[in-house]
């Protein structure tokens, strides 16, 4: 019974999100029923038609006694679970694998297969789930054989809104797995939230799951630092804000309007449910590449029970590679350190101070370190001098580079000077 209940959560959750169809790779052989598995059938063709999925469109392609009849389809809405979907279609497929196994083992003794006989069906049966992608690199050589005689045309990655930080990492690539790390109030949020505002300005599409702070908060920061309003006035500005100030408020909003940036401020977020929010905003903005900002990678919820934190933050940022590779996007996670760099005379942070480091250095295609002498040093004359050090770069060098950091506003200026 339990099956059936995911099987109608998962086409209940294909008919209301339709690209989920093909995407998610899913075969009508994997549905235990009769039932589910001609329904699966009929959403198929309709989207290989081109057409819309719903309960009213499948009556029109498909007998309603074999598709359960039009109140069973009506329901299959009710069950819809967007957020759960990659979790119920794991559990389908693995129920899937094992049955099939079983079947395989009762050919193989009745049949007498020899050893290699079962070995090559099992490496069959376990191929199965990539049968929809194309594995040859025919395709992909015959597309480079103009390539030493044309210009090069590199795809550039998402801009950082910092030239020096540009320089070294050409942007932040599709694909990577960023990790942004510093002592609590470092700046880290500011610089997230710099690097999305300068990522929707050039056109991308900025999805930012906070967490930790509230939407509110967040937005306020936004503001903050696209007016450059000190954001002790922010709490009040009818009270504190200058006439200057209130006369470009309608400006700022208008330009933080224009990044187009999403906001998730649901707490306790597993990183299923992170990919799931991900993967439709991506598919309602077919046009922008996107780029997601976590804020921050300890709080987000593993899965199940882990031994320890490290183990779970092990796990959790192995999830978070597999996602950047799956939506070929950016993923830039903040990350805590450990308290071990304020017992340090020399407090510029290391690998190891990574908090509950578990897999994240091996993960990770970029780290990045924040420190602030202003941090240590309150006596003294500000600085607003924010380094940024890049500790880890798989695919190019590792430099330490400076920029403007005004903490009053959260506003990060380039000041283009590499140490």
């Amino acid at each position: 019974m339990g099956y059936e209940y995911a099987e109608r959560s998962l086409l209940g959750t294909m008919m209301q999100e339709n690209y989920l169809i093909l995407d998610s790779g899913l075969q009508s052989d994997h549905f235990t029923t009769t039932v589910h598995k001609q329904i699966y059938n009929v959403m198929r063709e309709l989207v290989l038609r081109e057409k819309s999925v719903d309960y009213i469109t499948m009556l029109l392609v498909g007998e309603a006694k074999e598709l359960g009849g039009a109140n069973y389809l009506a329901e299959l809405r009710r069950f819809a679970n967007p957020a759960r979907f990659d979790e119920y279609k794991e559990f389908l497929i693995e129920q899937w694998k094992e049955q099939e196994k079983h079947v395989l083992l009762q050919q193989a003794s009745q049949n007498n297969w020899s050893i290699e006989e079962i070995q090559q069906s099992f490496d069959k049966l376990q191929a199965c789930e990539t049968t929809s992608q194309t594995l040859s690199i025919t395709d992909h050589l015959i597309r480079q054989h103009e390539r030493p005689f044309q210009p090069l045309t590199k795809k550039k990655g998402t801009p950082t809104g910092l030239i020096d930080l540009d320089d070294v990492l050409d942007g932040f690539q599709d694909s990577e797995y960023i990790v942004i790390a510093g002592r609590p109030s470092m700046g880290k949020t500011d610089v997230l939230n710099h690097f999305a505002l300068h990522a929707g300005n050039s056109g991308h599409l900025p999805i930012i799951f906070s967490l930790e702070m509230s939407r509110d908060t967040m937005i306020d920061r936004l503001l903050a630092a696209t007016g450059e309003y000190n954001r002790l006035r922010m709490r009040n500005p009818y009270q504190y804000f200058s006439e200057q100030q209130k006369n470009s408020w309608l400006t700022a909003i208008g330009q933080l309007d224009n990044a187009k940036i999403h906001i998730d401020d649901r707490s306790g977020l597993k990183v299923r449910e992170i990919k799931a929010t991900a993967r439709k905003l991506i598919k309602e903005n077919p046009t922008k590449r996107p780029i997601i900002f976590i804020d921050y990678l300890q709080i987000i919820c593993p899965e199940g029970s882990m031994e320890n934190q490290t183990q779970a933050i092990g796990k959790i940022s192995s999830e978070l590679k597999t996602m950047a590779k799956e939506f070929n996007c950016p993923v830039l996670v903040l990350s805590q350190l450990s308290r071990a760099v304020e017992m340090r005379l020399d407090k510029h942070p290391i690998m190891s101070d990574l908090r509950d480091s578990g897999n994240i250095e091996q993960d990770a295609d970029v780290v990045m370190f924040l420190y602030r002498e202003d941090y240590y040093n309150t006596k003294d004359e500000p600085t607003h001098i924010l380094e940024i050090q890049i500790a880890k770069n798989r695919n190019g060098p590792t430099e330490t580079l400076t920029a403007h950091y005004d903490k009053r506003t959260g506003k990060l200026h380039d000041l283009g000077k590499r140490k």
